[in-house]
């Protein structure tokens, strides 16, 4: 099956309100950066998708990516590890105000809870946040002399990812850190939709390079020259 999207607006148009968005990148490094600007620019133009849950390492830096998203009104929820940023604005005068919710999530347990859903596992066991008010109301189980707290998967409507290499067939790789939580997002998800560098045809990819098999890839659309997160904030750009 041909996955390619003739644009981004093509493989990013059936959003809907209210979706469970997983975005990979850590900072800037493998941010989809066109994919989440499509989304801010329907958004400006109809006022949908609105009222997401955005699932990601961090809630963004700047005017740029997530922070972009939430400075637009299109986030109800974050899911992350690292709410605070060399420049949290947008995130912080929304959380102060009441207007968007914060589920913090220890970084290894994100992760894992991600994997956990790809995998099909709807809950594990991990030692990180017994004790503390991140384990309030969850089940703990005592192994070996350790208390341990019961996390529950973690799954999403739509992933957003970023990749160095893509077929027609979905199969991807990534740029050396840009990988991240990007296979474990598209495996979460029940879209996953990819903005690749370059798009080849299916057997340019060598089998044994192939980070995530295109089963896991619904929609893929080309952008040449991705724009970078760390660069746009230096250049004090908006999105």
């Amino acid at each position: 099956m041909d996955k390619v999207r003739a644009d981004i607006e093509a493989a990013t148009g059936d959003i809907r309100d209210g979706a469970s968005v997983m975005i990979g990148g850590f900072g800037g490094s493998g941010a989809p950066i066109e994919l989440i600007g499509a989304l801010i620019e329907r958004y400006r133009k109809t006022g949908s998708p609105g009222s997401l849950t955005v699932i990601n390492n961090n809630a963004g830096n700047g005017a740029i990516g997530i922070a972009a998203m939430i400075d637009a009104g299109m986030v109800a929820k974050m899911v992350c590890s690292f709410p605070r940023s060399s420049d949290p604005r947008a995130f912080t005068e929304r959380y102060l105000a009441g207007r968007i919710e914060l589920e913090l999530v220890p970084q290894g347990t994100l992760a894992e809870r991600i994997r956990a859903a790809g995998a099909g596992i709807p809950a594990f066991y991990t030692p990180t946040s017994y004790g503390t008010q991140l384990a309030e109301g969850k089940p703990v189980a005592e192994f070996e002399g350790r208390h341990y707290v019961q996390e529950r998967w973690l799954k999403a409507d739509v992933a957003l990812i970023k990749a160095e290499l893509a077929d027609r067939k979905g199969n991807l790789t990534y740029n050396k850190a840009a990988r991240n939580f990007a296979p474990l997002m598209a495996m979460a998800a029940a879209t996953t939709i990819v903005q690749a560098r370059r798009i080849v045809e299916p057997g340019g990819i060598d089998p044994e390079h192939v980070v995530t098999p295109g089963i896991f890839v619904d929609r893929i659309v080309e952008v040449a020259e991705p724009k970078q997160e760390e660069v746009l904030l230096r250049e004090g750009a908006k999105q």
